[in-house]
């Protein structure tokens, strides 16, 4: 057991600390340039993906996607910006693994095995939010935003032609026009709309990890959390206020998507605590007054 307790390496000094995390950095940085540098080509292919949800919703009220470039330069502002989205989300695993090359030879070995499927478990869960925000919340959004068009047949037949013309909603004879509201959208502000997205449920489909890390370092337990459980939901609604667009819709579906995972932390974390328990029991290590105490 004192075996697998033991560090991989000796402590080192300072300067070695420091010329270590040098090193680590640098690669982190290299990684993420040469990261961008090989997305910026393919910009506007991943801007078409990333556009489809809002394509989709224009298409079902009968419109073409037509998102516009305010000035001169924002075509190529969206080009750096996806550049920099999406070598943020291919540099994420090989930061990650430069960071678990500098804490690794502090840790022991136990606290390795212990440390390294939460390194796993965090890009996988990113990934998966950022794939529940883009295949099911920006439908859901877009087409509910959308929803505050008003135009009249006039309007959607230009529309639909691809024309600049936007005509008022047909009255009668002697009625006043409605006034046409249609969306003429910035690609930046769309852009900036989506990756906003995507960021905010990627992390935030993080909480599991860092609780389910937090319990298994005994940091927080799941009674504790359960008797959290309204601040919780103040939190996540707060999170969910700042980290979305200023309405309720998206604000309660990104509640409705962390909650949840709360509760599989509590979940997840109980279970961690039984079978620790478990085994210290086993090894005669257990002390009810702890248990009481927790």
């Amino acid at each position: 057991m004192l075996q697998d307790d033991t560090l991989d390496d000796t402590a080192a000094p300072l300067v070695e600390h420091l010329a270590e995390l040098r090193k680590r950095l640098l690669w982190s940085v290299v990684t993420f340039i040469v990261a961008m540098f090989a997305v910026y080509p393919f910009a506007m292919t991943v801007f078409n993906f990333l556009a489809r949800p809002i394509c989709k919703a224009l298409a079902e009220s009968g419109q073409n996607c037509l998102l516009q470039l305010i000035s001169p330069q924002e075509g190529f502002f969206v080009a750096i910006n996806i550049s920099l989205f999406g070598a943020l989300i291919l540099s994420f695993p090989v930061i990650g693994f430069q960071l678990w090359r500098f804490v690794a030879p502090g840790l022991y070995r136990s606290e390795k095995n212990a440390l390294l499927p939460f390194l796993i478990a965090s890009p996988v869960m990113f990934m998966i939010g950022a794939t529940f925000a883009y295949y099911v919340v920006l439908p859901m959004a877009f087409g509910f935003f959308l929803t505050f068009q008003q135009m009249g047949q006039e309007t959607a037949g230009a529309l639909a032609m691809g024309t600049d013309a936007v005509t008022s909603g047909v009255a009668a004879p002697g009625e006043t026009p409605l006034p046409g509201i249609v969306f003429q959208g910035s690609a930046q502000e769309y852009l900036g709309l989506t990756m906003k997205f995507v960021l905010a449920f990627g992390l935030c489909f993080q909480l599991p990890v860092l609780l389910v890390l937090l319990g298994k370092a005994g940091i927080v337990s799941s009674r504790g959390l359960a008797a959290f459980r309204k601040y919780a939901i103040v939190g996540i609604l707060v999170l969910a206020a700042v980290a979305t667009p200023p309405d309720v819709m998206s604000q309660v579906i990104l509640f409705a998507a962390v909650y949840p995972l709360y509760e599989l932390s509590v979940v997840l974390i109980r279970m961690i605590e039984k079978k620790r328990k478990a085994r210290l029991q086993a090894e005669g290590l257990w002390d009810e007054e702890d248990e009481d105490e927790a």
